[in-house]
C-alpha cells in the first residue's frame, strides 16, 4: 500500500517506536541482507535534503548508510533452525552462485518521493531485471524473509509521528525528483546489529562488477 494511490493506500502514517525489540531479535545479535550502496556523491546530498525537508515526520537516522536492498537473509546463525535464521553455508553458496552472474556496472531510474505506511522512500525501477535476477539466483541458496512483495525503492526514513495521507502526498510532492539514476557498480552482503535501531551497516562480502574480483568488506 503506497501513499500514491489515492484510492488503495494507507489514510495515515504508522509510526514506528524508537526501541530495542527483544520480540523480534530474541537475542540474537547480528542481522544480514545483500544490498547495493549509495556512493554517487551527488545522489547523497540529494538525499540528505530529502530528509532535512521531512525531518519534522521521520526519525533521524545518522549511522545507517543509504542502500537499495536487494534480498533480506536473516539473523546469522550457526544452522538455520528458525525460519529467520541465515546459516555461513547458506551465504557461501549465495556468494558461488552470484560469481555466475558478474558483469558490467549499471544504472536504474529512480522515481520521484512516494511511501509506505511506515516509510517515505525513493522507487527504484528494474527494467532490464537485474535485481529480480539476482534475487532469484539468492533464492536459490536460501528463502528469504519477507512479509510483503518487494519493492526495490532507497529508504528516506520511517515515521516517528502520525500524519493523515493528504499531508503525507502534499510534503512528498514538495521534494525535488532525483537528480540521476543509481549506479550499480557492487553488490555488499552487509549486516548490522538487530538490537540497535538505525544503527550501521558492517559489509562483509563484495561482488564488484566490471570483472572485478570478489573481496571481504
Amino acid at each position: 500500500m503506497l501513499f500514491s494511490d489515492p484510492e488503495g493506500g494507507p489514510a495515515e502514517t504508522v509510526v514506528t517506536e524508537w526501541r530495542d525489540y527483544p520480540e523480534w531479535h530474541r537475542g540474537r545479535a547480528r542481522y544480514g541482507v545483500w544490498l547495493v550502496p549509495l556512493l554517487d556523491p551527488a545522489l547523497l546530498g540529494y538525499l540528505r535534503e530529502a530528509r532535512r525537508q521531512l525531518a519534522d515526520l521521520l526519525h533521524p537516522d545518522t549511522e545507517r548508510q543509504p542502500h537499495l536492498t536487494v534480498f533480506v537473509c536473516g539473523f546469522e546463525q550457526p544452522a538455520r533452525v528458525a525460519d529467520d535464521n541465515f546459516s555461513p553455508q547458506q551465504l557461501q553458496a549465495q556468494v558461488g552462485l552470484l560469481q555466475r552472474m558478474r558483469g558490467p556496472a549499471f544504472t536504474l531510474p529512480l522515481g520521484r518521493p512516494d511511501s509506505f505506511a511506515s516509510a517515505a522512500f525513493l522507487p527504484v525501477g528494474d527494467p532490464d531485471g537485474r535485481l529480480d535476477g539476482w534475487r532469484r539466483m539468492l533464492g536459490e541458496a536460501a528463502s528469504e524473509v519477507r512479509q510483503a512483495a518487494y519493492i526495490p525503492h532507497v529508504t528516506l526514513g520511517l515515521y516517528r509521528r502520525k500524519v493523515d495521507a493528504d499531508t503525507v502526498r502534499r510534503r512528498l510532492a514538495q521534494l525535488a525528483p532525483p537528480p540521476l539514476p543509481l549506479r550499480v557498480g557492487q553488490l555488499h552482503y552487509a549486516t548490522y546489529d538487530a538490537r540497535v535501531l538505525f544503527g550501521p551497516l558492517e559489509s562483509r562480502h563484495r561482488l564488484l562488477l566490471e570483472a572485478e574480483t570478489d573481496g571481504a568488506g
